[in-house]
């Protein structure tokens, strides 16, 4: 549904753009929240505002305390193949899940919200590791300011259920509470970068198709919010409310599982079945018990797929593969691979040789385009 925001709301939604400190930027969301108009159309807008509004909040409070002598931080530095955030309510069995997928050793106890701040460990998956934090339990919006940006900018999400509950209530009200912070679990039709310029007017670009609008209108939408130079990239089908949602929202897409937990108790299968039934395949639900834990490779496995990443292996002139992956997006190319080991490479590039079961003889000797595939050994000669 459209925002339909007034000219004033607009006006005052550019000024957050310009605000240069935390403190700043909170004065702004602040005047910003309070010229939008409250109707069905601005309900999402208003929730983002008010959760961007409560991390400047924590923000500034974490800073200050820092400045005094320390002061626990919430962020959680990225290791690994990917960061995965563990999100679900308070006793659904993060921590006992966190315990049997990695080294880490949480506190488990019936006692509501026992995990205050967020607990990494390291869980081990063929030859890859993937960084799993359990984050506080979820108990509403602006109270969860932390937890969601932890999940904001993690690389994936599992959420969890409680069998002992209804699961589809669970995941209804964690879904709703992430769309509201700007957070999608599913694939969305399009997305739309805004990148602001020093020149050069509003330059729209279409990789696919816009949904009865033109390129004029999605210009004349971006001027209106105050930007004068201004990149702006559709890709996918999008219609011009798609394009002012990412312009308002700035929402990211995080591949999601579920894990479905307690799956041991009398009457949990059937919930199960209304759980995969509510999904109807859109999301990967896998089952686990605190007793006889969870299938560590299904997982793996899943995460890896949901991630769409690959392993590449490099080597040297006459060494063997390296046993310790580079892992890159699906699609990548031999010179994305080279710019990732070091800038020098990719500059100097001259050729490659690629090591792949797929192909008719190896080594083959490739060009920087060459797009690999999981399991592919690469060798650079710049």
């Amino acid at each position: 549904m459209p925002t339909n925001l007034p000219p004033e709301a607009r006006a005052k939604w550019a000024k957050t753009l310009e605000a240069r400190t935390p403190e700043e930027k909170l004065r702004a969301l602040q005047e910003f929240l309070s010229s939008i108009p409250e109707h069905k159309g601005t309900s999402k807008l208003r929730a983002h505002v008010k959760h961007q509004i409560a991390v400047l909040r924590r923000l500034i409070a974490e800073q200050k305390a820092r400045k005094r002598g320390g002061g626990p931080t919430f962020s959680i530095e990225k290791e690994g193949a990917a960061q995965v955030v563990l999100l679900g309510f308070t006793n659904s069995g993060r921590s006992s899940l966190l315990r049997s997928l990695t080294n880490a050793k949480p506190e488990v106890s019936d006692k509501p919200f026992t995990t205050e701040r967020p607990v990494p460990g390291m869980m081990r998956y063929e030859d890859l590791q993937f960084q799993i934090v359990e984050a506080p339990a979820l108990r509403g919006l602006e109270r969860d300011s932390q937890t969601l940006s932890l999940a904001r900018n993690a690389d994936a999400l599992i959420i969890v259920v409680d069998l002992a509950e209804d699961p589809v209530a669970q995941l209804s009200a964690i879904v709703g509470e992430l769309k509201d912070a700007g957070i999608m679990v599913l694939r969305p039709r399009a997305t739309v970068e805004v990148e602001r310029q020093s020149s050069g007017g509003i330059k729209v670009v279409v990789i696919g198709r816009l949904i009865d609008c033109s390129e004029q209108d999605v210009a004349k939408l971006i001027a209106s919010y105050g930007l004068r130079h201004a990149l702006v990239k559709v890709m996918g089908e999008a219609s011009l409310d798609d394009v002012e949602d990412y312009l308002l929202r700035r929402p990211v897409y995080k591949p999601t599982l579920i894990v479905a937990n307690k799956i041991d108790l009398p009457g949990a299968l059937d919930k199960l079945k209304k759980l995969q039934e509510a999904v109807a395949g859109k999301l990967t639900v896998i089952p686990a018990s605190a007793k006889s834990g969870v299938d560590v490779n299904r997982l793996g496995r899943s995460l890896f797929q949901a991630l769409d990443i690959i392993r590449v292996y490099t080597k040297e002139p006459g060494a063997p593969p390296s046993k310790e992956p580079l892992v890159v997006k699906r699609g990548s190319t031999v010179l994305d691979v080279a710019e990732k080991l070091h800038s020098r490479l990719s500059r100097n590039f001259k050729y490659a040789k690629v090591w792949s079961n797929r192909l008719p003889f190896s080594p083959q000797r490739v060009g920087p385009s060459f797009v690999l595939e999981d399991g592919d050994i690469v060798e650079i000669k710049a």
